[in-house]
């Protein structure tokens, strides 16, 4: 609002007697912080959208390419961890088990190890799918283009934030330096008048 009043003044200034040079710098600042904030801070954003969203895209094609969905089969149920939730919900409320599961590898190896499983009461034999990379290491699931996209657009959101945070601090530091400035000035001035001010004859 500060830089609406400034702006909006700057004709009302512009042949005021009574105008000051900062006064009328002081606008103009405020005008090309405004007119910052209205092109740049946008322009900011949606390059940066633009890049994370190339970046993100193309490490959902990576993980799709690297990370493969196989069938898993229950051997036995393994003892519960307390650390045993599963990590890709929002709350992390929900208890996945523990179990040991055998799991042939996309190249074909033949693996074994402990999983947590989506399974409320796991029976040898039992099947279910995880994520693992093409030698059979499991993995987390790949990213998907949605979630990407989100991401990519909070991103460019928060650099058009940014960029309109910094041309407003920029805006407010020039101010103060100029307003600081003028404090100067006076001072010198009153210094200058202060022995002889409010003297008869001064002057004369």
């Amino acid at each position: 609002m500060r830089a609406v009043r400034a702006i909006s003044g700057l004709w009302r200034w512009r042949r005021n007697p009574l105008c000051r040079a900062t006064d009328l710098a002081e606008a103009w600042v405020a005008l090309a912080a405004l007119l910052l904030v209205l092109l740049a801070a946008p322009l900011a954003g949606v390059l940066a959208g633009g890049a994370a969203q190339d970046a993100l895209q193309r490490s959902v094609r990576e993980q799709h390419r690297a990370r493969h969905l196989v069938t898993a089969t229950v051997v036995r149920e393994l003892d519960r961890s307390p650390l045993d939730v599963d990590p890709e919900t929002s709350t992390g409320r929900d208890m996945r088990t523990r179990v040991l599961a055998d799991w042939t590898a996309p190249d074909g190896t033949a693996r074994r190890g402990p999983v947590l499983a989506g399974l409320k009461d796991p029976r040898p034999g039992e099947v279910f799918r995880i994520w693992t990379d093409r030698h059979g290491r499991m993995v987390t699931r790949p990213l998907d283009s949605a979630t990407a996209s989100t991401h990519a657009v909070l991103a460019g959101f928060g650099a058009a934030l940014v960029a309109g945070g910094l041309v407003e601090g920029g805006r407010r530091l020039i101010v103060w330096r100029m307003v600081r400035r003028r404090y100067a000035r006076w001072d010198q001035a009153w210094d200058r008048a202060g022995p002889d001010w409010g003297r008869t004859g001064t002057g004369s």
